[in-house]
């Protein structure tokens, strides 16, 4: 009875496709951060100063450490999504890039006449809207498509692709910010995309359940 029921479950299987799991993440990803693009296109444009800005360390550091949060994001979440996932070594060099970017931040202060704008600067508000705004349909496609997989921990799966659509959301927000201080790097983006590494554990919890 039982091996009948087995072979009747098991015989319209179809073998999946490899890296299935990945293409569908990468898919999500590239779709939904090319509406974030549009979307920061509209609603800001890139920073007039453009072909000046990329000249300058501050933005390739800015390019460079939101781009890395997303990447390891995205590596974190792969490992994640599946039943028996568990990883660490994102997370240890997330902290380590945040380590590494505050040492230079210091350096920056301590060369400064004026610490204040590089600390605080003149957007604070501005990157804590805009960067959640632009990471949204990148974690609502990521949650979408890890519906379909199976984390054994939902909730730390949720943040994993959340600090993913952080860090995009920072990278695209970055074309449009023209903060100069590394401080405001380091606080303000990296909250930013805890924010929205704590909205994708919240929907996590509750979506991903199986």
């Amino acid at each position: 009875m039982t091996d009948d029921l087995i072979a009747r479950l098991s015989a319209d299987l179809k073998p999946v496709r490899r890296m299935a799991m990945q293409r569908l993440l990468f898919g999500a990803l590239l779709l939904s951060g090319v509406v974030a693009a549009i979307a920061m296109l509209a609603l800001l444009g890139m920073r007039p100063d453009m072909d000046v800005a990329t000249t300058t360390m501050t933005y390739w550091t800015k390019f460079g450490y939101t781009l890395a949060f997303a990447l390891l994001g995205l590596a974190a979440t792969l490992v994640l999504a599946r039943p028996d996932g568990h990883t660490r070594w994102p997370w240890l060099l997330g902290f380590g890039l945040l380590d590494l970017l505050l040492v230079f931040a210091v350096v920056q202060l301590a060369r400064a006449d004026d610490m204040m704008p590089l600390i605080m600067g003149s957007s604070i508000l501005r990157a804590l809207t805009y960067i959640p705004v632009f990471a949204l349909p990148v974690l609502l496609a990521a949650i979408l498509a890890l519906r379909r997989m199976a984390p054994a921990n939902p909730t730390l799966a949720g943040f994993a692709a959340g600090i993913m659509a952080g860090g995009t959301g920072a990278w695209i927000y970055a074309f449009a910010c023209d903060e100069t201080g590394m401080m405001f790097l380091a606080l303000w983006y990296t909250l930013a995309m805890v924010i929205v590494g704590g909205l994708g554990a919240v929907l996590g919890r509750f979506l991903l359940r199986w």
